[in-house]
């Protein structure tokens, strides 16, 4: 590997981040996040999304300078990328670059490492008591209300909304008085577009699933490269939540729709930026 890709890609500074790790000189905050990681992996994330996926990036002034918020985007592309680039487009794009506590499903029981990882890299397992935590100490806390069927979702479903399971992150919201703030996200869809999903191979491997791609298995290892697809990010202007005063008995229509509005403006931003983006990839 020449010289300007490793510094591209930041392998000294995950070499000497690993190395400290085996001497125990690392801090990890109480959510698991080691700051010393986060940084290691800091230059590849900006590949990624400056050069690779080329994000472009809209509506940022629409994330507080401080306090709290509640990110609310669409899922998609098998392997949660997209996470990955709300974190960079706040943090490059920012005028007060922020990092945001990622709510993720524990999907990968089976792979420990993999969730070790995550942790490290500032995910929070999505419960509703740690968004109320995170939210309450006045954290940019970014959920995606679709979880796995939203990521999984074949790509002949692509861009079409799921489910927002039964409101919680409303409810959390609610609770914790946290505006609402719909992310639209165009380009994850193609960068694994799955064909099919082989569940006797995903269940056997303790996958959530196990993708046939237009790449996958076909190109061995270089198939497992995500593709280079051009994505689109857009922060919309905060949902207010309304007080906290009305009648128990209210809040489930007060939930339903404010997920609907919530759901509705992620899907018509969405369908305006596959518009806009004028190519797939190039």
């Amino acid at each position: 590997m020449n010289k300007s890709l490793k510094r591209a890609l930041g392998v000294n500074s995950l070499a000497q981040a690993a190395k400290k790790r085996l001497e125990g000189d690392y801090h990890v905050d109480e959510w698991g996040m080691d700051e010393g990681i986060r940084r290691s992996f800091w230059p590849i994330l900006d590949f990624f999304y400056s050069r690779y996926f080329r994000v472009t990036a809209s509506g940022i002034e629409n994330i507080p300078d401080k306090g709290r918020a509640l990110l609310a985007a669409n899922h998609g592309g098998a392997v949660p990328f997209d996470g990955a680039m709300v974190m960079a487009a706040i943090m490059r794009e920012h005028p007060n670059p922020r990092l945001p506590k990622t709510l993720h499903v524990d999907m990968l029981s089976n792979w420990p490492w993999a969730n070790y990882l995550v942790s490290r890299l500032g995910g929070v397992q999505a419960m509703p008591e740690n968004a109320e935590k995170l939210l309450e100490s006045g954290c940019l806390t970014l959920v995606f209300p679709e979880g796995g069927k939203g990521l999984g979702k074949p790509f002949s479903k692509r861009y079409q909304m799921q489910r927002f399971g039964r409101g919680g992150f409303v409810k959390v919201a609610l609770k914790t008085q946290s505006p609402i703030i719909p992310v639209s996200i165009v380009g994850a869809e193609e960068i694994y577009p799955m064909l099919y999903d082989v569940k006797p191979l995903a269940k056997m491997l303790g996958l959530p699933w196990a993708p046939i791609t237009f790449t996958w298995p076909w190109l061995g290892p270089l198939g497992a490269l995500p593709l280079p697809s051009k994505w689109f990010i857009d922060f919309g202007k905060p949902i207010p939540i309304p007080d906290m005063k009305y009648r128990p008995s209210e809040e489930p229509l007060l939930v339903n729709r404010i997920t609907a509005q919530v759901r509705d403006h992620i899907q018509k931003t969405v369908n305006r930026l596959l518009v806009q983006r004028e190519k797939v990839f190039f």
